[in-house]
């Protein structure tokens, strides 16, 4: 009896890969983020190949105000071609590589911060290109996060029905009666 008090209750588990229909306004939200974020990687990219930098060069070179090499027009290319196709896919899947994307500049923001001005810096960063890194993973987890990602998500979002299916069933019930009210989720 004292173990089944501290069990705790049963949760359901809402998968990020769910479902959502391909109609719905937040698949423009997804593919419009991965599109911008690859469009800017991929012109920075082509732009830092197109000067001839050396591929491992940390000479400085710069492109639109970032420093560059041949290895991370490369990198950034590739990033970019990836977000594109996320853009072409949509739903879930775009948004699910935007989150993904974005967590890794991030994580790539932190680790050049710490590889400045050191021999290990084989991407030629400076603090500039840590603060741009920054900025696209948390524009690209934004996007990605957009609708999916909060406590006040609206009754009529697919995430929200997932994650509260009693609540849901009771509003679509209620609605079928000709009811327009909100029926708590509690």
């Amino acid at each position: 009896m004292a173990g089944q008090a501290l069990r705790r209750p049963h949760r359901r588990h809402v998968k990020l890969d769910e479902h959502l229909p391909l109609d719905h306004h937040l698949n423009q939200v997804y593919r419009v983020g991965a599109g911008v974020m690859g469009l800017i990687l991929t012109v920075f990219g082509i732009l830092g190949l197109i000067d001839k930098i050396g591929f491992f060069d940390t000479g400085g070179a710069t492109v639109a105000g970032l420093n560059t090499n041949g290895a991370l027009s490369v990198l950034s290319i590739c990033v970019g071609l990836i977000l594109f196709t996320g853009m072409v896919v949509g739903g879930n899947i775009a948004s699910t590589l935007n989150m993904v994307i974005g967590v890794l500049f991030i994580a790539s923001g932190f680790v050049n911060l710490a590889l400045l001005e050191t021999s290990y810096n084989f991407l030629a960063f400076h603090i500039q290109n840590v603060l741009f890194s920054f900025v696209v993973g948390v524009l690209l987890m934004f996007f990605g996060m957009y609708g999916r990602v909060s406590a006040t998500l609206p009754h009529d979002n697919p995430y929200w029905r997932a994650r509260h299916p009693e609540a849901a069933e009771r509003e679509r019930r209620l609605r079928a009666r000709g009811g327009q009210g909100r029926v708590g989720v509690g």
